[in-house]
């Protein structure tokens, strides 16, 4: 054991990760996960000892900034010999405040992996590697990311955002809009074909601004059109995209290409204009409602989601009250609810119209409880039908039933064996069990690239 730096008894250094925030951030850690077990490090949980702690931090709110240090300051209980690490969006929008915190050794900001992966292993004791990531155009890595225990894979086509909404630190955090060049995304994914995968989750920072950066401008319809004439994984399910960037051309392609999955993410964040406009989105209700109309006009079975932030400032009960009307009036599958926070360094910090923060728990229970109806709702459409569904590598926690996803995202359990995971089935849906469909299934899809693993 080496007591100066605190190791346990591994001979490999060991290091631990945490993340907060979005799914963008679990993105990035997993990338930051594969970088350090390729250097020779081992990963151990947040509450172990470890040589090293990385903390993926979040800023999306106040509370996000106070959540990381407090993080760091547990890993610092953990093993005070330790090396604690930040990263992410605060490490990125607000590196002096990490650094000036006693129980942080190192702030390095995102896109700065091999900067990272250097400070871990101990050959860089710089303490802050921050860019600007406004005036840069750092490249992405291009990599995809498998989840624990999924069979689905993740690639991020683009990163970063110029839209600018006031509730929001992200152009700031991570920057300008970028992206991954059409050529080296064809490239991931027949790799990952090649690996075995079965589904690739296509996303981004801002995913409906994908290409503009690229030179020449390339458009996501114009890559979708692509992926779908030469990709041959059979599943490939867009994530988050604003509602006024999913165009009719998209929905189309989706609906007429067999390897696109009926389900779609649009973040509304609120259902009346006025407050809309004060988040300084780029439509209105009308505009959502029409959107939402065309792809089931296409799709019948398709699942949409959105996001909803409640008790926004100048959010009156009025304006609430056609909020929630305008969210009843909607066929939606499933939405987030996300109470409005303050996040210092946004136009909507200094907004006027504060709502009283029982008054927003209020509301953010009304419109959970109703989310929950239609989640129910929308999964209980399917019992009798027959849904094509892609099983985990892992089982249901606490129960021996095989887990999967259908292809509009509503999530079936199966008696089988191991044999059927990573297989896409015909399963015959007979009853509901909490918001999981509950199947029988028949023999495997004949699909090209095999089983993985």
């Amino acid at each position: 054991m080496d007591s100066s730096r605190g190791r346990c008894k591994a001979k490999a250094m060991r290091f631990a990760i945490t993340t907060l925030g979005c799914k963008v951030n679990q993105y990035d850690s997993a990338m930051i996960e594969a970088r350090l077990g390729a250097a020779g490090l081992q990963r151990c949980d947040f509450d172990q000892v470890a040589d090293v702690y990385v903390v993926n931090t979040c800023t999306v709110t106040d509370r996000a900034d106070a959540e990381s240090l407090k993080l760091a300051r547990r890993a610092r209980r953990l093993n005070p010999h330790a090396r604690v690490i930040m990263t992410g969006c605060l490490a990125q929008a607000n590196p002096s405040t990490l650094a000036a915190a006693p129980e942080v050794d190192q702030v390095i900001g995102l896109t700065r992996i091999d900067d990272l992966v250097r400070a871990a292993a101990g050959q860089d004791t710089t303490r802050v590697m921050v860019s600007n990531l406004r005036k840069g155009r750092a490249a992405i890595d291009a990599a995809a990311v498998v989840p624990a225990g999924q069979t689905r894979a993740f690639l991020k086509l683009q990163e970063g955002c110029d839209q600018f909404c006031s509730f929001c630190i992200v152009p700031f955090s991570r920057g300008a809009s970028r992206s991954v060049p059409p050529r080296r995304v064809l490239e991931v994914l027949d790799a990952l074909h090649d690996q075995g995968f079965k589904e690739v989750i296509l996303s981004g920072v801002h995913l409906g601004g994908y290409g503009k950066d690229l030179s020449p401008p390339v458009t996501l319809m114009a890559l979708l059109e692509m992926i779908a004439e030469r990709c041959s994984i059979p599943r490939v399910r867009l994530s988050s995209i604003d509602p006024e960037e999913l165009s009719d051309g998209i929905i189309d392609l989706v609906a007429g290409a067999d390897k696109f999955c009926p389900h779609f993410h649009l973040p509304l964040q609120a259902g009346d204009d006025r407050i809309l406009e004060r988040m300084r989105r780029r439509y209105h209700t009308v505009d959502y409602r029409e959107r939402v109309e065309r792809i089931l006009a296409r799709m019948p079975e398709a699942a949409i989601g959105t996001d909803l932030i409640v008790g926004f400032p100048g959010e009156t009960a009025e304006h609430f009250e056609r909020y929630f009307a305008f969210i009843q009036s909607l066929p939606l599958a499933y939405f987030h609810v996300f109470p409005y926070s303050v996040r210092s360094g946004t136009t909507a910090a200094r907004l006027g119209g504060k709502v009283d923060a029982r008054e927003i728990k209020v509301r953010a229970v009304r419109l959970r409880e109703l989310g929950e109806q239609r989640r129910l709702a929308f999964v209980r459409r399917f019992v009798g039908t027959r849904l094509k569904v892609l099983i985990e590598e892992t089982r249901e926690p606490g129960c021996q039933r095989l887990r999967g996803y259908s292809r509009n995202y509503i999530k079936v359990l199966i008696q089988g064996a191991d044999e059927l995971k990573n297989h896409e089935l015909d399963v015959e849906a007979s009853a509901v069990d909490g918001v999981a469909l509950v199947g029988r299934v028949g023999q495997p899809q004949a699909t090209a690239g095999g089983s993985r693993g």
